[in-house]
């Protein structure tokens, strides 16, 4: 590595150690927003905000073909430590400082052509994405990239991948209306315990044929109280369904909603629900794959170079496709060591990789500028 690199490779790291220190949920990266506008108005590089949300837009250069990157600023709220807090267990603080650190290789060195660097908010929810598009940072874009990083069990450090294939999910946030009574007339309520019991079983019945991969689980219930001998006749419920198809995940949903709907009508109760944050799977273009390909064996080597990558979890990263067929679009994934997962609270993961997440995708956009001219 020569000592401009070197150099690179400090700053990044003080850049990535403030943003981790300064974490922010999701359509709160207020601060976020405007230390990365500042370190890049700083550096002469073009950048807009929002009036109704947070994120920003970058760019270099101008005309066409328009190159697009993505990194997400958002962070999870939870307990770290016995504190409740936002913190950046998704890597979503490394994402900002690879994105940036890209800006930083390129701003000299894009002689024709756009490189449009979208900050995006409130990935963790599901919103940002489509947020956006409706901003229309996507609607001239020939091709746009994301990353990544990844579990060690998924991807070593080091190697990386040229598209993940994540899988689609839908949650659902549901409610029991009814009255409570006292615990010696069980015979005046229907007890939601018993209605949260029966939905949680009767989830086990949505089947779909082995080949697919698929989950539905229940992931919250809340009923009762502090009094013991009170029947609770109100509760809360939430659903976590996944599927690597699109197309599966939307006839889970349609399951789902009969077992439901079939459980209202046969305990007499009220149930209501409504699906939130449903986050489509990855609708991966090979060109777009095939640039990233090449460009982290152009920065890294072919021993860089690891297969796609198939997982279960989700980003909304892929609505931009969903939303404007017109977008390639790929997500590179790079190997960190990270442990012991995403979105454990005490996540780590091998700070070099934000070096090799720079120099892969600077590669990737320049081929990209030249092979769409």
């Amino acid at each position: 590595m020569d000592n401009t690199n070197l150099r690179l490779d400090r700053r990044l790291l003080d850049i990535f150690h403030y943003l981790h220190t300064h974490a922010e949920i999701s359509w709160k990266e207020t601060n976020t927003t405007a230390y990365i506008a500042d370190i890049l108005r700083s550096e002469g590089i073009a950048c807009y905000t929002f009036d109704d949300c947070t994120g920003l837009v970058a760019e270099v250069g101008s005309g066409q073909p328009v190159i697009a990157v993505r990194a997400d600023i958002d962070a999870l709220w939870q307990e770290v430590n016995g504190t409740y807090q936002a913190n950046h267990s998704c890597g979503h603080d490394a994402h900002m400082a690879i994105v940036i650190g890209t800006i930083f290789s390129l701003k000299d060195h894009v002689k024709k052509g756009t490189v449009r660097f979208i900050f995006q908010p409130a990935e963790e929810t599901g919103g940002g994405a489509l947020k956006m598009v409706k901003k229309g940072v996507v609607d001239d874009v020939d091709y746009l990239f994301g990353i990544h990083l990844r579990p060690a069990e998924e991807l070593p450090f080091g190697k990386m991948t040229p598209a993940i294939h994540h899988g689609a999910v839908a949650f659902l946030k549901g409610s029991i209306a009814g009255h409570d009574a006292h615990g010696a007339r069980p015979h005046q309520t229907v007890n939601a315990i018993d209605v949260l019991s029966a939905i949680n079983e009767q989830l086990k019945w949505i089947k779909f044929p082995p080949f697919e991969s698929y989950s539905v689980k229940m992931t919250y219930m809340e009923a009762g109280g502090q009094s013991l001998n009170i029947i609770p006749g109100t509760g809360k419920f939430g659903l976590d369904v996944r599927a690597q198809k699109n197309s599966v995940l939307l006839d889970m949903q349609k399951e789902v909603e009969k077992k439901l709907d079939g459980l209202a009508q046969l305990l007499q109760v009220n149930i209501a629900y409504d699906w939130i944050d449903v986050t489509p799977g990855a609708e991966v273009s090979p060109e777009a794959e095939e640039y990233l390909r090449q460009g982290i064996i152009q920065a890294a080597g072919k021993d860089r170079l690891a297969p796609p990558l198939t997982t279960s979890g989700s980003d909304d990263f892929h609505f931009y496709t969903i939303e404007r067929p017109h977008l390639k679009a790929s997500m590179m994934g790079i190997g960190a060591d990270l442990k012991p997962g995403l979105h454990h609270p005490d996540m780590t993961f091998d700070k070099r990789a934000i070096q090799l997440g720079v120099e892969a995708l600077a590669a990737t956009v320049q081929q990209a500028l030249q092979g769409a001219e």
